[in-house]
C-alpha cells in the first residue's frame, strides 16, 4: 500500500494544477473552464454573479456552460459564445450549484455536483459537455448563440439539426475594441447515439431540444470552433474528438498538459509546486492556436489565409499587459511554439496593426501594443522568423503610435528603441539610427516631468496616464536604464528606489511598475531585490491602488495565493502576465529589460529545480543556504556571475545555475535594516 509521502510524490504536474486559483470576485479574473494548452476551446461554467470570465467561485447559481473566455483581462471579459444548459422539463426557479461537491480539473473540470445535471471534458479547438441525468424525465437542453461576456453583435444559425448545429458568431472583443467572428459546429448525442432532432428555436435564437430521458443517461455535445467556416468548425470536432470517448479526450489533454508543465520540476512542499504548477498553467493558455485541419486561418483583417505546412498560427493578444513576462518565459521554456508565434505577430503588421483590435478579429483579443519588442527579444534569443518583414512593419508602425501623454511618450519610445535595435541586428546602420534618436526623443520629458516627480507624482492617472501614478511610469523606461543611471546618478537613483518601496508607492497590481523590484539587482544591490520577491512571492503585504485610483483604506494581502481568492483585489493575471512573474521569481530569473538576452539571477523559491530545455539539455537551478538569507554568490557552470546577471545564450548551453545565500545575523547596531509600508524588509 502506498505511503502518503508516495502518493503525493506520484502526482504529476496537472494533477497539482488547481483551476479555482483566481476566480473570486475580481481576484484574478480567471476561470475554471477545461482547456488544452494554448487551445481556443475553453469549455465552463457561467454564473450569476459572474467575473469577468463567466464564473465566480462565490456565486451559487448556474446558467450553463459556454466555450470560450479571455483569461484575466479585464473590462467586461469576452467570451462567452455558445451558452448551453439543460433542464428537466417545466423546472423554475435557479439552478443551484452544490458548492461542498464543487471539483475542476483542468482536462476535465467537473465543477458542479449538483442536483440538476454534471458535465465534463474538452479539447483544444473541440470540447466534449456531457450531462448526466440523476433521474428520469423529460429534459429541456437549450443553446443559445446570442450569450455573451461583451457586446454580442451578430449570431445566426447555419444548420439547425441535432446531428450538425451550425452557428456563426460575432462579439466585440475585451473592452469592446473591435470584434472577433466564430465558428460553431456541434453535434448531440444520447448515449453515444445521435438523436436526429430538429431543435424549434425563440425569437432570441434560442434552439431548444426536448429529450424524454432515463436517469443515468448521458447527454453529450461535442463542439468544434473555427475561425474560417461552419465547415471548419465541424472539421475541428470531428478531427479532435470525433468518436474518442470522454476519457480519452481527457487524457490526451491531461497528457499535454503534463508533457508542457513538466518541463519543469521544482522541488518544495505539495503547495509550493501547486501554486508553482498553477501560475505556470495559466502562462500557457494564451496566446491560442487557430487553425483548422486543413492549416486554414482568418487574419485580422478577415481574410482567410493556410498556414504553411509545419507551421501553425496563433491568436488571442494581450500584448501590453504580457509582452514583459509571459512572452520571455515562453522564449525559454517554448522555443520551438515561439517560433510560430513569432511569425503570426510579424503577420499582424501585413495590413497595418492597430494597437488594439480590428473589426475583423479571428478570434478575441485585447491588445497589440508592443509586438515589436517580443520579437526583438525573440530575435536575439535565437528564435528564427521573418525578422525583415518585422522590422518594415515594426518602422512603418511607429507613426501611428499615440505620444501625447507622458506614459505613452515612454512606451512609444520603447518600441522605436526596439526598432532601431532589430535594425542594428540586421545590417541597416542608418535606420538604427533613425529610430534610435527617435527613441531617444522622449528624455527630455523625462527630465521634466519623472526626474523630481511634483505634487501629483502619487495620484493616479496623473496628466492623462494610462493607469499607474508619475512615481510608477517614472521606472518605465527600462530600456533606457544606462541613460538614467547617468543622469540621476547611481547612488540617487537607488536611493530613490528605496523611497519609492518604503514610502508605499509601488503597486503589484498593474503591469506598469512590475519589473521595479529587480532594479536594485541590476544596479549592483542584489540584497534588496532578493528580500522585495521573496517578500511578494510569500508575504500579505498593502496593495493601495487600483487602476482608476488609491484606495483609502490599501488592501492587504497576498499578491499570489493557491485559493480561489488567488491574488490581490483588483489584480488581473492579464493573459499571464503576472503568473509568469510569479514563475520567473520562483525560479530567481526575470527579463528584466525585453528585448536584451539576459535575466536578473536573485534567490529562488525552490531549493532546486530542473527546467528541460530539449535537445537533451538540462537547466538546473540550485540554492545552497536559507531562502530569506543575505545573498552572496551565483555561479553557472562554476562561472562567477559578478553582477547577478546571465546570458539567455549561457542558459540554454544547460548545465547548474548555483546560488548561494547565508544565514541573515542581525547586529546590534543594524540601522541598515527598513520596513517600508508595503511590508517588504530590505538591506540597503
Amino acid at each position: 500500500m502506498a505511503t502518503p509521502a508516495a502518493l503525493t510524490a506520484q502526482e504529476s504536474p496537472a494533477d497539482l494544477v488547481d483551476p479555482f486559483v483566481g476566480t473570486l470576485a475580481d481576484f484574478g479574473q480567471l476561470s475554471p473552464a477545461a482547456v488544452a494548452p494554448f487551445g481556443m476551446m475553453q469549455l465552463g461554467p457561467d454564473t450569476s454573479p459572474a467575473n469577468h470570465a463567466g464564473y465566480d467561485h462565490g456565486a451559487t447559481t448556474l446558467l450553463g456552460f459556454s466555450h470560450t473566455r479571455g483569461v484575466g483581462v479585464g473590462c467586461g471579459g469576452a467570451g462567452g459564445d455558445l451558452m448551453i444548459s439543460l433542464r428537466y422539463a417545466g423546472q423554475t426557479g435557479p439552478a443551484l450549484i452544490d458548492k461542498p461537491s464543487e471539483t475542476a480539473r483542468r482536462d476535465v473540470p467537473r465543477p458542479l455536483r449538483r442536483r440538476h445535471p454534471g458535465r465534463d471534458g474538452s479539447n483544444a479547438g473541440a470540447g466534449v459537455l456531457r450531462f448526466t441525468l440523476p433521474r428520469t424525465g423529460a429534459v429541456d437542453l437549450r443553446i443559445d448563440p446570442r450569450h455573451s461576456y461583451s457586446k454580442r453583435l451578430a449570431a445566426s444559425w447555419g444548420s439547425l439539426a441535432s446531428d450538425d448545429l451550425r452557428a456563426d458568431l460575432v462579439a466585440g472583443t475585451v473592452c469592446d475594441q473591435g470584434a472577433y467572428h466564430l465558428h460553431t459546429a456541434s453535434r448531440i448525442l444520447v448515449n453515444g447515439r445521435p438523436i436526429h432532432q430538429r431543435p424549434t428555436t425563440d425569437q432570441n435564437d434560442l434552439a431548444t431540444l426536448h429529450i424524454a430521458g432515463k436517469a443515468g443517461d448521458a447527454i453529450e455535445i461535442r463542439t468544434g470552433l473555427s475561425t474560417v467556416d461552419g465547415r471548419g468548425a465541424a472539421s475541428v470536432r470531428d478531427t479532435e474528438v470525433g468518436n474518442k470517448s470522454l476519457a480519452a479526450v481527457a487524457g490526451e489533454t491531461r497528457s499535454a498538459w503534463n508533457r508542457i508543465l513538466g518541463r519543469v520540476v521544482p522541488s518544495g512542499s505539495r503547495d509550493q509546486r501547486a501554486l508553482f504548477y498553477t501560475s505556470l498553467y495559466h502562462v500557457m493558455e494564451t496566446p491560442v492556436a487557430i487553425d483548422d485541419p486543413d492549416g486554414r486561418h482568418r487574419d485580422n483583417s478577415g481574410t482567410v489565409q493556410t498556414s504553411p505546412k509545419g507551421q501553425t498560427r496563433y491568436a488571442n493578444w494581450s500584448l501590453w499587459d504580457n509582452y514583459r513576462t509571459q512572452m520571455p518565459l515562453l522564449a525559454l521554456l517554448q522555443p520551438e511554439r515561439s517560433a510560430d508565434i513569432a511569425q503570426s505577430l510579424v503577420a499582424l503588421y501585413a495590413g497595418g496593426k492597430p494597437q488594439w483590435s480590428t473589426p475583423n478579429e479571428p478570434f478575441l483579443t485585447v491588445r497589440t501594443e508592443h509586438a515589436g519588442i517580443a520579437l526583438l527579444d525573440m530575435h536575439r534569443k535565437g528564435i528564427a522568423f521573418d525578422a525583415d518583414a518585422a522590422l518594415a512593419g515594426m518602422a512603418a508602425d511607429s507613426d501611428t503610435l499615440k505620444r501625447g501623454t507622458p506614459d505613452e511618450q515612454i512606451e512609444a519610445a520603447y518600441d522605436d528603441w526596439a526598432t532601431a535595435e532589430l535594425a542594428r541586428d540586421l545590417g541597416r546602420t542608418d535606420l538604427a539610427k533613425t529610430f534610435t534618436a527617435k527613441a531617444q526623443s522622449y528624455r527630455p520629458m523625462w527630465r521634466s516631468v519623472f526626474q523630481t516627480p511634483g505634487a501629483d507624482g502619487d495620484v493616479v492617472k496623473a496628466r492623462g496616464l494610462y493607469q499607474g501614478t508619475l512615481w510608477q511610469y517614472r521606472w518605465a523606461p527600462i530600456f533606457d536604464l544606462p541613460w538614467m543611471t547617468q543622469t540621476v546618478g547611481r547612488d540617487r537613483l537607488l536611493g530613490e528606489l528605496h523611497h519609492f518601496f518604503d514610502a508605499g508607492l509601488f503597486n503589484m497590481t498593474n503591469e506598469p511598475d512590475i519589473q521595479v523590484p529587480w532594479m536594485f539587482a541590476a544596479l549592483g544591490q542584489p540584497q534588496p531585490t532578493a528580500d522585495l520577491v521573496q517578500t511578494i512571492l510569500t508575504k500579505p503585504i498593502a496593495h493601495p491602488y487600483t487602476n482608476s485610483g488609491k484606495l483609502p483604506v490599501p488592501f492587504v494581502g497576498r499578491s499570489f495565493a493557491l485559493s480561489p481568492q488567488g491574488f490581490a483585489d483588483g489584480m488581473d493575471d492579464d493573459a499571464g502576465g503576472m503568473t509568469a512573474w510569479y514563475v520567473f521569481a520562483t525560479l530567481g530569473l526575470y527579463p528584466l529589460v525585453p528585448g536584451e538576452p539576459w535575466y536578473v539571477v536573485t534567490t529562488p523559491a525552490f531549493v532546486q529545480s530542473s527546467i528541460d530545455l530539449g535537445n537533451g539539455r538540462t537547466l538546473t537551478i540550485q540554492r545552497a543556504g536559507p531562502v530569506d538569507g543575505l545573498i552572496a554568490q551565483a555561479n553557472l557552470n562554476g562561472r562567477t556571475l559578478p553582477h547577478f546577471r546571465v546570458r539567455h545564450a549561457d542558459l540554454l548551453r544547460g548545465g547548474t545555475l548555483d546560488i548561494t545565500t547565508v544565514q541573515n545575523v542581525p547586529q546590534l547596531q543594524d540601522t541598515g535594516a527598513k520596513t517600508p509600508k508595503d511590508g517588504a524588509s530590505r538591506r540597503r
